[in-house]
């Protein structure tokens, strides 16, 4: 393929050059590569741009800082964009419809809902995300929730080329800035919640609000349903964006105008949830079903799926027969197994201190004992969100013990003392193995064990190395040690 087709508006001779494939990973260039040298937060990719011409890139991609070098270089003041779109071309097959979901929380499990409800009613469905890409043929590991542009849309083209006609896709704040999801040809988008988290990328919390923002504004096209889970303080700002940029918001939750709850009644294994929908102007439609998930956060996620299915055209009845169905996400209140009778252990990828107080809320209706948690917080990130998550953990939790998560470069010891600041009477256990192996020991009839902070990771990074660490596997290894494992 020309360099022109990919990069319309090349400036001559460089047009006529012919491109074999790109990257913006100089390990991954090949003999006739575009290679996009990207500014990032820790690493400058005009670094590499002799490496990658050693490799065989006949062309860079960069910014419009001033720079020679021994092949053509197309200059864009936001390459990124540029990049996207090229990959576009270079991947051009996408499912016919797409959905894209931001929020800080519950991107994953409603992505996977989605594709779980059109996978129900009979569709070739897939999903994308911090699970990697889900579809007909089993897990492809994508390595960020949000993948660079030309994973994105090389993963796209192949769901295509199975079949696969409905995708959903999670949308990070980091992707949306950096332009990973521009080009990708999207039918509807929805919003979950905005809370803490990411601070260490962006500089204030409205600059996150923005990036999330960017799906509405910048992505969906007019007339594209936006669904908006009404019971986020943030919901009047999503919506007047969705408004302004001339989207069809559709709102769910208990404060829903479209799909909305009436009552929630938790179950030994699930939930009944008592909804309504609008089924027509002045027409409301009542159903009682059964959610197979606990936790009203779940039933939330659900419900954001299901509106965006709705809101696309699928039958409202329809798509609640298919939540009766609904399995729970790996990672994402996962029962591992029980200690003894109905002493549950839990595994969750809470990290944030709105996911973390979410998450004990929503176990709490189901434990009749004391709730016992074991969690920590990561290195390398906002560090403000530590003693904010040891207090509620203290506030929420009967026992709590604080351990490590993945310290990465910093002092673990540091961060463990920086939550329990606000939490004292915390036990502090650093290992993480040994933490949750403690917490399996203190169970009694009645109790509830959650771990949180990982959930589907099969790695700890610390120190620089990762080192194979699974909560799921070290939980179900403690159970079996005590004798009344699954």
């Amino acid at each position: 393929m020309k360099l022109a087709q990919l990069i319309p508006g090349a400036p001559a001779p460089a047009s006529g050059i012919e491109i074999a494939g790109l990257t913006a990973d100089s390990r991954k260039v090949k003999p006739g590569y575009l290679f996009a040298a990207l500014k990032g937060v820790a690493a400058d990719g005009r670094d590499y741009i002799d490496a990658a011409i050693k490799a065989g890139a006949v062309a860079i991609l960069t910014d419009d800082r001033p720079g020679e070098w021994s092949v053509p270089a197309i200059k864009a003041a936001e390459p990124r964009t540029v990049l996207a779109h090229a990959a576009a071309a270079v991947f051009p097959r996408q499912p016919a419809t797409i959905a894209a979901v931001t929020g800080t929380n519950g991107k994953s499990s409603t992505v996977d809902f989605l594709r779980q409800i059109w996978a129900h009613r009979g569709r070739k469905a897939a999903s994308m995300g911090t699970l990697g890409a889900i579809g007909p043929s089993g897990v492809i590991d994508l390595g960020h929730t949000t993948p660079d542009p030309v994973a994105i849309h090389e993963t796209l083209d192949s769901l295509a080329g199975e079949g696969v006609t409905h995708a959903a896709m999670e949308a990070s704040s980091h992707g949306l800035t950096q332009h990973r999801l521009d080009g990708v040809k999207l039918a509807a988008g929805a919003f979950t919640n905005l809370t803490q988290d990411h601070l260490d990328y962006h500089p204030d919390f409205d600059d996150y609000r923005r990036a999330k923002l960017r799906l509405f504004t910048d992505l969906l096209p007019k007339g594209a349903p936006a669904v908006i889970n009404a019971d986020s303080p943030e919901r009047e700002t999503f919506e007047a964006a969705a408004k302004a940029a001339g989207l069809k918001p559709f709102t769910v939750g208990w404060r829903g105008d479209h799909l909305w709850f009436d009552e929630i009644t938790p179950r030994g294994t699930g939930q009944d949830l008592r909804l309504q929908w609008e089924h027509a102007p002045g027409d409301d439609r009542e159903r009682v079903i059964h959610l197979p998930l606990i936790g009203e956060f779940q039933a939330l996620n659900a419900m954001c799926a299901a509106g965006i299915a709705i809101a696309l055209g699928d039958p409202a009845e329809a798509v609640l027969d298919a939540l009766t169905t609904l399995k729970g996400v790996h990672g994402r209140l996962e029962l591992v197994g029980a200690a003894g009778t109905k002493t549950p252990v839990f595994v969750d990828y809470a990290h944030t201190p709105d996911g973390l107080e979410t998450l004990l809320r929503a176990a709490r209706p189901h434990v009749r004992g004391r709730m016992i948690l074991v969690f920590g917080c990561g290195g390398d990130r906002d560090a403000t969100k530590r003693p904010i998550m040891g207090d509620v953990a203290r506030r929420l939790a009967d026992e709590v013990i604080v351990t490590d998560d993945n310290p990465r470069s910093e002092e673990p010891a540091a961060i463990r003392a920086a939550i329990r600041k606000a939490a004292p009477e915390s036990s502090e256990i650093g290992d993480r193995a040994a933490a949750i192996q403690e917490g399996v020991r203190r169970l009694k009839p009645g109790d509830a064990l959650l771990i949180a902070g990982k959930g589907h990771e099969t790695g700890q990074t610390i120190k620089g190395k990762t080192i194979p660490f699974s909560d799921f596997d070290v939980a179900s290894a403690a159970l079996a040690e005590a004798g009344e494992g699954r």
